[in-house]
């Protein structure tokens, strides 16, 4: 009874909050756009009480309390901001999610990554520096993983995307880690190049990618593929990543729409983005002995890599 009394507040404030995000889509997107989804929700009532995607990139790093409920403190939470009112709202009811056998221990992969590791102090140009990343990224997958390696990061690094605004490359590596279904999420990796374009964006490297999986809240929900862009900020007295920035192909409220109504894919919102082909990716021989570095050192391919790398 006590389990089904929280969930009604909850489940009330989400469909709020969802919907004030689709009012403002709806301004934009048009009136038939939004005669469409309002049919939508008057058939489909109870997928409103899923929280979506972009919403719950803000929402996984709020606090949570011993009884499973939630609530946001300005002392745990490294969000510093939030730039719209329906990631404010469900940052303060993200639920803590049950373990399925409370007699065992859960292990974090993240643990393991040493965020104290050195520094890569071979200060290389840009162009080097981008495949680096290159191949890091599409091996590992960090965007959606968490699995970074903390060696090419300052420790002044800031991240922030459409809907949050954060410090620290562990608290980036456990929130992603923590957002999407490990089993199934993508993060494939298109191309990683300095970015050269018409505004002459300075010591920015640029990595394209496509995102696809499942976010891991409630009973999970399914992110329709599109393309993001990562813009890395590099110092260019350190050579480290100071800024992470990202920015998505389509807009909120298609994905917004996309996640809530998936009926609509292709339909009303922009169809699925096309699968990646496969590359061949090397790891520059100037950093060939890097990629080990902050993860475990008991793993002997990564001794044998910097002995050939140093």
């Amino acid at each position: 009874q006590r389990t089904m009394t929280n969930r009604l507040p909850l489940a009330r404030l989400t469909a709020a909050a969802c919907l004030l995000q689709l009012s403002s889509a709806f301004q934009s997107a048009g009136p038939i756009t939004a005669s469409l989804t309002h049919r939508a929700l008057d058939r489909q009532p109870h997928v409103v009480r899923e929280t979506v995607h972009v919403a719950a990139r803000t929402a996984l790093f709020s606090a949570d309390n011993d009884d499973g409920s939630s609530e946001s403190t300005s002392s745990s939470s490294p969000v510093q901001e939030y730039k719209n009112a329906p990631t404010k709202i469900l940052s303060n009811f993200m639920s803590k999610p049950e373990a399925e056998d409370d007699a065992a221990p859960t292990t974090n992969p993240i643990d393991s990554i040493d965020f104290a590791a050195p520094k890569f102090n071979r200060k290389v140009d840009l162009d080097t520096l981008a495949a680096i990343l290159d191949y890091e990224l599409y091996n590992k997958e960090w965007f959606v993983t968490g699995n970074v390696n903390p060696i090419y990061f300052s420790d002044e690094f800031e991240f922030q995307d459409p809907d949050v605004k954060l410090s620290g490359i562990e608290d980036y590596a456990r929130g992603v880690y923590k957002l999407f279904d490990q089993t199934c999420s993508r993060a494939e990796i298109i191309s990683t190049t300095v970015a050269r374009n018409e505004d002459n964006t300075p010591n920015t490297i640029t990595c394209t990618w496509r995102l696809s999986g499942r976010v891991s809240i409630g009973p999970g929900l399914t992110i329709k593929p599109y393309i993001c862009y990562t813009d890395f900020t590099v110092d260019e007295d350190t050579g480290l990543i100071t800024m992470q920035e990202d920015r998505f192909d389509i807009p909120q409220w298609d994905i917004l729409l996309s996640a809530l109504f998936p009926f609509l894919i292709g339909k009303i919102t922009s169809p699925p983005a096309p699968p990646v082909e496969p590359r061949v990716v090397e790891m520059p021989r100037v950093a060939a002995g890097s990629a080990s570095r902050g993860t475990d050192e008991s793993n002997p391919f990564g001794k044998l890599l910097q002995m050939f790398g140093n």
